[in-house]
C-alpha cells in the first residue's frame, strides 16, 4: 500500500485540568478529501494545531508521506507541504490579492521583489485549480467566497500538498458553498489532499471521500465511506444523540410589539448609508430572521439597535419607549440581550475567568451586583448554574474563557444573555462554529424563551437555521430590506438568490 499523505498515531495532548486528545489515530490518503467531524471541545482544533506545528503532542507520532517528523512550528509544517486555511481569515484589506498571497514568501530577482513572476504563478494556480481571483484586485471589497479563495491560494503558493480547511463553509451562502466544493474537487483532481473540518454533516457527506469522527478527545470512527453512512449516524457518533433540526412548532406570536424600527438610517463617517431606511417590527413571542451576505448592513443595524452606532435618522421604539438615543447600558438594563457576531472581540474577555465573563454587560444587575457593589459570590454561583444548564464543558469557573473551545465559549455567552428574563434578544450568528449538540441546546433555549414571550432578532449565515427558526424572514441587501419571504415555503436556494441580488437588481 502506498504511503499515506498524513498518519497520526496515538496522539495524546494534555492541558491543565483537561485531556484534549487521547490516543487519536487518523490516516489521510493522498489525493482525497477527508472530513473530520466532532462537536466543539472534542479535540479537533488541538489535533489540527499539532498537525500544523502550532503545538507538540505529549505522546504519539506524526508521519507525513511515510516519514516520521517532529513539527516545531507552522514553518516546519509548511516546509513539509502542510498548509492551513483558518476559519477566521488572516488577510490585509489594504493590500492586493497578489501582495497578500506572497507576503512573507516574496520571490526575488536581483535583490528586488519579482512581482511579474509572482503574478504569473498566481494566475497559473488560479486557472489550474478553478480559483478565479484577479491578483491585482484590492482585498477590501472582496466577498467572503473570494477571500477564502485568496487564503487557499496563499497556502498553495507556499507549496502545500495537504490543505487543512477549518470550518470553510461557516460564512458562505449556498452558491458559494457549491463553488468551494467545485474548487476542492479540482484540487483533488490535481493530486492534492484536503482535510476538511466541519459541523455541517450534509456538506461533509456531499464532498468527502472519507470521514473520521472524534468525540471527547478520541477517535470513535475512522475512514467511514460517505456512501455507507447517514447524517443521523454521524450525529450519533459525534454526540451520542440524533441529529437536531432547526424548527419552530406552534406559533407563539402575540399582538404586543416589543421592537418597532421605523425609517432607520445609519451612515459611515464619510456619509455613506450602510443601513438605508430600514423598518421592521418584532412582537413578543416572535423570532424575526434577517438573511444577508456579510457586509450588507446587518452588522451596522445590530450595532444601532444596541446603541453602539448612532442613528442618522429614523426611530427605534422598545416596549413603546423611544430608545433611539439611549446609551447601550440603559438598553441592556431595560432587558435587551445581545449575542455578538464575534465572540472574541465583543463577547468575552479571553484572559478573564468564566465568572467575570458572566458579568459582562450585566455588571449592574443581580446576581452580579448588590446595590453599588459587585457580588462575587452571586456571580460565581450563577456561572456554575449556566455551565450546568448549557453544558459548558470546563474544569471550573475560574479557568480563563480563552481556555474553552469555541462552542463552549458560545454556550457561556448564550447562557449569560438568556439569564435575567430579557424581553428582546438580538442574536448575531448564535450557532456559528457550534457542533450539533450545542446547536440543539441553543435552539431549545430560543424556542423556550420565545414561548415565554421573548422577541428575537436572529441574524445568521446558516440558511437552514434562518428558515427553520424564524416566524418572519427578511432579506437585507446593500443596507435595505429588499424582500420578506415565508419561512414555511422558501428554499435555501431562493433565499441565497435574494441575498446576492439575483432577484433584486
Amino acid at each position: 500500500m502506498p504511503d499515506a499523505a498524513v498518519r497520526l498515531t496515538g496522539i495524546t495532548k494534555r492541558f491543565p485540568g483537561v485531556v484534549a486528545n487521547r490516543d487519536v489515530d487518523l490516516t489521510i490518503e493522498r489525493g482525497e478529501v477527508h472530513a473530520l467531524c466532532g462537536e466543539n471541545g472534542a479535540g479537533k482544533s488541538t489535533l489540527m494545531k499539532i498537525l500544523y506545528g502550532m503545538q507538540r503532542p505529549d505522546e504519539g507520532t506524526v508521519e507525513i508521506a511515510g516519514e516520521q517528523v517532529v513539527l516545531r512550528s507552522p514553518a516546519d509544517a509548511i516546509a513539509r507541504g502542510i498548509g492551513m486555511v483558518h476559519q477566521h481569515f488572516k488577510l490585509a484589506d489594504n493590500l492586493t490579492v497578489l501582495e497578500n498571497v506572497i507576503l512573507g514568501a516574496e520571490p526575488r530577482r536581483f535583490g528586488r521583489i519579482d512581482f511579474a513572476a509572482a503574478r504569473a504563478a498566481i494566475r497559473d494556480m488560479s486557472a489550474r485549480y478553478g480559483l478565479h481571483v484577479d491578483p491585482d484586485s484590492l482585498v477590501q471589497p472582496l466577498g467572503v467566497g473570494d477571500r477564502q479563495r485568496v487564503e487557499i491560494l496563499k497556502v498553495l503558493y507556499r507549496g502545500a500538498k495537504v490543505l487543512i480547511l477549518d470550518e470553510p463553509t461557516a460564512v458562505l451562502v449556498p452558491q458559494e458553498v457549491d463553488e468551494l466544493f467545485a474548487n476542492l474537487r479540482e484540487l483533488r483532481a490535481e493530486g492534492l489532499t484536503v482535510l476538511f473540518i466541519s459541523h455541517k454533516l450534509d456538506e461533509v457527506l456531499s464532498v468527502a471521500d472519507a470521514i473520521s469522527v472524534i468525540r471527547r478527545g478520541t477517535t470513535v470512527a475512522t475512514r467511514l465511506d460517505p456512501a455507507q453512512v447517514t447524517a443521523r449516524r454521524l450525529a450519533e457518533l459525534m454526540v451520542g444523540s440524533e441529529l437536531p433540526t432547526p424548527e419552530l412548532r406552534e406559533s407563539t406570536v402575540t399582538e404586543d410589539v416589543q421592537l418597532d424600527v421605523a425609517g432607520l438610517t445609519v451612515r459611515t463617517p464619510e456619509g455613506r448609508a450602510v443601513v438605508d431606511d430600514v423598518s421592521l417590527r418584532i412582537r413578543r413571542g416572535e423570532i424575526v430572521g434577517l438573511a444577508g451576505v456579510e457586509g450588507n448592513g446587518q452588522g451596522e443595524l445590530i450595532e444601532a439597535l444596541m446603541g453602539i452606532r448612532p442613528a442618522a435618522s429614523g426611530t427605534i421604539r422598545y416596549g413603546g419607549a423611544d430608545v433611539t438615543h439611549w446609551p447601550t447600558r440603559r438598553r441592556r438594563e431595560a432587558g435587551i440581550a445581545y449575542i455578538p457576531e464575534d465572540r472574541h472581540r465583543h463577547g468575552l474577555v479571553l484572559e478573564a475567568p468564566l465568572w467575570e465573563n458572566r458579568m459582562l454587560g450585566h455588571q449592574t444587575e443581580r446576581p452580579n451586583a448588590r446595590g453599588p457593589w459587585i457580588d462575587r459570590r452571586g456571580a460565581r454561583r450563577d456561572t456554575a448554574r449556566i455551565a450546568a444548564e448549557y453544558d459548558v464543558r470546563t474544569p471550573g469557573i475560574d479557568v480563563p474563557a480563552g481556555a474553552l473551545s469555541g462552542g463552549n465559549q458560545q454556550k457561556l455567552i448564550v447562557g449569560r444573555e438568556m439569564s435575567g428574563a430579557p424581553r428582546l434578544l438580538v442574536a448575531a450568528h448564535p450557532t456559528r462554529g457550534i457542533d450539533v449538540g450545542a446547536q440543539a441546546a441553543i435552539w431549545d433555549a430560543l424556542r423556550a424563551a420565545r414561548a415565554a414571550g421573548l422577541a428575537v432578532l436572529l441574524v445568521s449565515a446558516d440558511l437552514e437555521e434562518l428558515i427553520g427558526m424564524s416566524d418572519t424572514l427578511h432579506v437585507i441587501l446593500r443596507g435595505r430590506l429588499v424582500a420578506e419571504v415565508d419561512p414555511r415555503s422558501v428554499t435555501p436556494e431562493d433565499l441565497g438568490s435574494a441575498m446576492t441580488g439575483a432577484t433584486h437588481d
